[in-house]
């Protein structure tokens, strides 16, 4: 005789009609059980709603195929389908995250449309979209009771989302400390190993969960494995950075790493990596609040909407504030009222971007040339002569909003994709990291970042993305293998 055991989850706002459906089942519906096999079945329902069913059988398979022939179970099921969460689906929720990795690798091609703003200003404008303007709308579309969801919200889990969202903005403030203490390539890769790490394995091991859940089960072991193969894809792309940045002239080395220095540097990388994983420690906070919409009646698919409008709050606060300075300092907020552009003198530009941001080459690398990337970078321009030129007002704003909505879209899909993997959910956040990095790599070769950079840096990039990419299936099968536990 066989023991069976399996997992559902029931939806919060239905638990008491189903504990009372139960108290009644139909008798031809016990009767068809006892004749097909299932032998001391039994429910067992948690106050979350996660169901646990047990039964004695022969041949598992067998039971089920003989239940599904008959007719009072097709009766049954029908009704009780309502009841249920939807199953989790590990490969859907790999494609969510593809998606949106590639959102995230790709928002920061609008900006380069934006014509003769400074950094500050059109980082700024799109970032009103990015987290604020998107995140409202879109919640307020696709859950029910916004308003009232938050209000009835824990105020425990309130202030944790905003506090993790507004330390992931500080993340943002010392990633291009580190590009400059490191270099581009030592420091992208000590900084997203960090992240992608502390993000994924502190929410279990907070909860209590790491040891029984993760190690101690065949899913949770294979999930890990895919945890250690993102990492080194990481890696990977740090040694095809180096190779690349030693084929490098004297000069753009210099330029590259002006002031390395490995303490500082390292002390920096960690404080960035903790920083920016504080994103998914933020979603993870908001837990809560994902009950209480369900409850509400939000389809499960966008039950992580309403957190993120919290954590992004938190995140524009330090993203507001630091551009406020800049904006002061560099006396460029008049740009976002008149289209005539004053140059000449000295014009700082300082950027920040976290790990999430953006963590590609390319847009690091802009910051060398004064465009775009990691800060604090300051590139100072000399200019004995000030001129004025004329910027392309509704063109920079709307590739702004362009910008900033395909950012937001990352953790749109980030969410859909949690929300299919089941009990590992907090895998999602390796996902996430290795679909970025995928994405962010293939636009840098489209845009030839890595032309002339020798067969060896392209060697170890093609690797990279085997491995992130391979990482990404065997994550999404290890929360295969829980499903069917």
């Amino acid at each position: 005789m066989k023991r069976v055991c399996f997992v559902l989850q029931v939806k919060p706002d239905r638990l008491d009609e189903y504990k009372r459906r139960h108290r009644a089942v139909w008798p031809e519906m016990l009767d068809a059980l006892r004749e097909t096999g299932w032998n001391n079945y039994s429910l067992f329902l948690r106050e979350d709603g996660l169901l646990v069913g047990y039964l004695e059988t022969e041949d598992f398979d067998r039971a089920r195929a003989g239940m599904a022939g008959r007719e009072v179970n097709e009766r049954w099921q029908r009704e009780m389908k309502d009841f249920f969460i939807m199953a989790a689906n590990p490969v859907v929720g790999v494609v969510y995250h593809w998606l949106g990795g590639l959102a995230s690798g790709s928002f920061y091609v609008p900006y380069r449309g934006v014509k003769r703003w400074a950094w500050e200003t059109y980082w700024l404008a799109g970032g009103f979209f990015s987290w604020i303007i998107a995140p409202w709308i879109l919640a307020s579309l696709l859950t029910k009771d916004l308003l009232a969801v938050l209000g009835e919200a824990p105020a425990s889990a309130l202030f944790w989302a905003f506090c993790f969202g507004l330390l992931w903005g500080v993340g943002g403030l010392t990633f291009g400390l580190t590009m400059r203490y490191l270099g581009l390539s030592l420091g992208m890769a000590v900084v997203l190993g960090l992240c992608a790490a502390f993000g994924t394995l502190m929410p279990p091991i907070f909860r209590g969960e790491f040891m029984i859940q993760v190690v101690g089960t065949t899913s949770g072991r294979v999930i890990l494995f895919g945890i250690f193969v993102c990492l080194l894809g990481i890696g990977a792309a740090g040694l095809a950075g180096i190779s690349k940045e030693r084929v490098m002239s004297p000069e753009q080395q210099r330029a590259a790493i002006q002031e390395f220095d490995l303490r500082k540097g390292v002390g920096v990388a960690v404080l960035s990596g903790v920083m920016s994983a504080c994103f998914a420690y933020g979603l993870a906070a908001g837990d809560p609040i994902k009950t209480l919409t369900l409850q509400h009646g939000t389809a499960e698919l966008w039950q992580g909407l309403p957190v993120l409008v919290i954590v992004l709050v938190g995140g524009f606060l330090t993203n507001f504030v630091w551009c406020l300075i800049l904006l002061t300092r560099n006396k460029t907020g008049y740009q976002y009222f008149t289209s005539r552009i004053r140059q000449g003198g000295k014009k700082p530009e300082t950027i920040i971007e976290t790990a999430v941001d953006a963590p590609s080459r390319e847009v690091v690398e802009h910051a060398a040339s004064s465009r775009s990337g990691g800060a604090p970078v300051a590139v100072m321009v000399e200019s004995r002569h000030v001129t004025e030129v004329h910027a392309p007002m509704l063109r920079n704003y709307l590739l702004c909003a362009l910008a900033g909505t395909t950012w937001y879209l990352q953790f749109f899909f980030y969410t859909m994709g949690e929300s299919q993997m089941g009990r590992y959910k907090f895998s999602s956040w390796t996902l996430h990291m290795a679909s970025i990095i995928i994405f962010s790599s293939l636009w840098g070769i489209g845009f030839k970042e890595w032309k002339g950079a020798g067969t060896r840096a392209g060697q170890l990039l093609t690797l990279a993305l085997l491995l992130l990419v391979g990482s990404t299936v065997i994550v999404g099968y290890g929360n295969y293998l829980g499903l069917s536990r």
